[in-house]
């Protein structure tokens, strides 16, 4: 007769453990989860702010661009109209000279021409090397990372980003190229027209 209620006694403190250790379990699922989710939120958090930080980035590349390209503009404008006071010079020396004229000139652009044009390349190239490396290095630390499936989409955001800096980045050598071509066919023709009003 006593042994039923003992067992009882047993089987309910044994069923009373169980459920404690189960709660046990249970908390320190809940708390495992928690953790998991603040630290993918804080690395969201992050890459977004990287996001922004890229797109400034690309904002003041576009905009130094869109200068650049005014700057051009103006260069051709000019160009034009040295040419035109060329031709025109030529045509009164013609006038005035009787037989052939043979005319050798020297146009190479002056030194100190020389160097503006090489400091304005090493700044420009300075400013896309400076971009090239945040983006790698940015790029670097987020494959490093264990980002979760739910970043992934930010990821190819900043994929896209890239590429489109990569591409900002050719398009602006590009310029520069014909903005350095442009500069010295002006300095050659201002040498044509100088030499021209000394004869």
């Amino acid at each position: 007769p006593f042994q039923s209620p003992l067992l009882q006694i047993i089987a309910a403190t044994v069923d009373n453990n169980r459920l404690l250790l189960d709660i046990d379990n249970s908390k320190m699922t809940a708390d495992d989860f928690r953790m998991k989710y603040e630290n993918e939120l804080v690395v969201r958090q992050t890459v977004e702010a990287d996001i922004n930080g890229l797109r400034n980035i690309l904002d003041d590349l576009t905009h130094t661009r869109s200068s650049l390209e005014s700057e051009l503009e103006s260069l051709k404008e000019e160009l034009i109209a040295l040419k035109r006071n060329h031709e025109e010079e030529m045509r009164q020396l013609q006038s005035q000279t009787s037989g052939d004229v043979s005319v050798e000139v020297n146009a190479a652009p002056g030194e100190d021409l020389t160097k503006i044009l090489n400091d304005l390349r090493n700044e420009y190239e300075q400013i896309i090397e400076k971009n090239r490396r945040e983006v790698e290095q940015w790029y670097e630390v987020k494959v490093s990372s264990n980002a979760q499936s739910g970043i992934n989409s930010v990821e190819e955001e900043l994929a896209s980003i890239r590429c489109e800096m990569e591409s900002q980045n050719q398009e602006y050598k590009m310029l520069l190229g014909i903005k350095t071509r442009l500069e010295q066919e002006i300095a050659q023709y201002r040498a044509l027209l100088e030499e021209g009003q000394q004869d």
